[in-house]
């Protein structure tokens, strides 16, 4: 297999991570009731034993157990990774809490983020976070002075490396002046590709871009249609524009052709998808999610997938040319 497709690297802070990451957030936030702790961990686990090394939390992605007690993200995931910490690479994410009507509270204080970073450490249960990312941008926070406290953390010894989630290219570069910034997260998959054009930025200051709903909280999987029954009030996904009659039907092209390439290749449409990502740009992890580990294992053979420059080149021009719906997504993944 192709070493590019089974690693990557975070750019400048030079950690290796598995080609493929998973995001965890669907384990206890936005995919339904919260999965008991013990079988989070225990499908955490499983991911690592794959091949999985690489794994994406936040501070924010809680849920609402039955008995009325929080779920917590980062406790799973550090229940499952403590035991093979050595073996893997832990992000988590400070400077987002979640409203009752799903909107977004941003704090990037200072005094907010050292303790949040104590917040994240304990529920990990681990002495360093290795990518620790600002959630989303707070108009309210200069970025020299985020980037001063990130500086500061790592001098400390409590997180490697950071990175920001949804930033812009000034943002970016004015964090960058300060600390250097190992990588970004952004919106990324077939439904949503107006972050490419910070590619080129992230070339020049050799930052990694870290993909997240890069398979369009699923849509790309073909599995789920305006007709699928979601899972209650803790599931994020039935209110999502592609999940309506009318976005349905504008983006069902890209299903179309994401499943004549996968018969081609006899492959999953979920496949494809990660496969055209993987080979786009050295720089991309994408990081998809899963509860179900035959999900997750379907995920990583993605990397045994080869779509040829021709074949890459035919599906950004068939996307180019449709008329897609506007994506949109649960807002704080």
């Amino acid at each position: 297999m192709d070493e590019m497709k089974t690693a990557r690297v975070l750019g400048n802070s030079g950690i290796e991570v598995s080609a493929l990451g998973m995001g965890c957030m669907g384990l206890t936030h936005a995919s339904g009731d919260p999965l008991p702790r013990e079988q989070a961990a225990r499908v955490v686990r499983e991911a690592h034993e794959m091949g999985y090394t690489f794994f994406d939390t936040a501070e924010c992605y809680v849920g609402v157990n039955p008995d009325g007690s929080t779920a917590y993200n980062e406790e799973a995931v550090g229940d499952a990774l403590r035991p093979v910490r050595d073996e893997v690479v832990i992000a988590t994410k400070f400077g987002v809490q979640h409203n009752p009507d799903l909107t977004l509270s941003l704090d990037s204080r200072p005094e907010t983020i050292r303790a949040s970073v104590d917040g994240s450490l304990k529920r990990l249960g681990v002495d360093c976070i290795d990518l620790y990312y600002q959630h989303r941008i707070d108009p309210k926070v200069e970025p020299e002075e985020v980037a001063g406290v990130m500086a500061e953390l790592i001098e400390a010894g409590k997180i490697r490396a950071w990175g920001i989630s949804e930033t812009t290219e000034d943002y970016l570069r004015r964090a960058q002046a300060v600390c250097p910034v190992a990588a970004v997260q952004m919106r990324y998959s077939m439904l949503a590709r107006w972050n490419e054009s910070l590619l080129p930025v992230l070339d020049e200051l050799d930052v990694a871009f870290v993909a997240f709903s890069p398979m369009a909280n699923g849509f790309l999987t073909g599995a789920y249609s305006p007709a699928t029954s979601f899972e209650g009030s803790q599931d994020y996904r039935a209110g999502m524009p592609q999940y309506t009659e009318e976005g349905y039907e504008k983006n069902r092209a890209v299903l179309g052709l994401l499943g004549d390439i996968a018969r081609e290749h006899g492959a999953t449409m979920a496949q494809v998808s990660l496969a055209w990502m993987l080979c786009r740009n050295p720089r991309i992890v994408p990081i998809p999610g899963s509860r179900k580990p035959e999900r997750l294992r379907e995920n990583l053979a993605s990397r045994d997938v080869v779509l040829s420059p021709e074949e890459v080149a035919r599906i950004d021009t068939a996307l180019d040319g449709m008329d897609l719906a506007v994506f949109g997504g649960h807002r704080a993944e």
